[in-house]
């Protein structure tokens, strides 16, 4: 007998306000002294309001799992899923990659589901700390797989375009669960496929 798919969504809440939304930008806009007289800047508070909508909206989806009918029980990893968020303290973006792995028990994931469920993730104001143990978390729970490692590695605007300015540099955050955290042997594995020196 087939397991439904399980429906993701965001959580539930209002939908966003974009008309509130603009003219809280024009606010913020004319108080840091930018005027929005001229034409190229006249429409920029609507541009933000549904740019932000947009970065904090994440898009439902299936998580498709099947059964391990083969019994498979070597590390599945996709490497270099493209990450995108919004650092909660600046409201700045923060841009990089994950590498999201698990070791299967009795069911395996559609593979395009682990960039699917780092997008749902990172779909609001964030840490990366927090996201990257998101991420690792909600698939322990819902795979039960017998290991889970999530490793993000991001650019943040926060510090690169303002305060220390510290350009080039990035931040690396990880969450191993089960065997990958328990078994030296599994862990090194893992890292060394993500590229990192464990």
């Amino acid at each position: 007998m087939s397991t439904p798919a399980l429906r993701v969504v965001h959580e539930s809440g209002p939908g966003p306000d974009l008309a509130a939304a603009e003219t809280a930008a024009a606010d913020l806009l004319t108080a840091l002294g930018i005027p929005l007289d001229s034409e190229s800047l006249r429409g920029t508070p609507g541009r933000m309001a549904r740019a932000y909508a947009e970065l904090f909206t994440p898009r439902p989806f299936d998580l498709t799992t099947f059964p391990n009918d083969e019994g498979y029980d070597e590390l599945v990893l996709a490497r270099g899923i493209p990450v995108r968020s919004v650092c909660e303290h600046h409201l700045l973006p923060f841009v990089g990659v994950a590498h999201v792995g698990y070791l299967p028990g009795e069911r395996i994931l559609g593979l395009s589901k682990l960039a699917r469920i780092v997008e749902h993730f990172a779909c609001r104001p964030q840490v990366q700390e927090r996201l990257t143990k998101q991420v690792a978390d909600w698939l322990e729970e819902q795979l039960e797989p017998r290991g889970v490692g999530v490793v993000i590695e991001a650019e943040h605007s926060c510090m690169t375009l303002r305060g220390v300015q510290a350009v080039g540099s990035s931040t690396v955050t990880s969450t191993l669960l089960g065997t990958l955290r328990e078994d030296a042997r599994s862990r090194q594995e893992f890292f060394a496929l993500t590229g990192i020196n464990g």
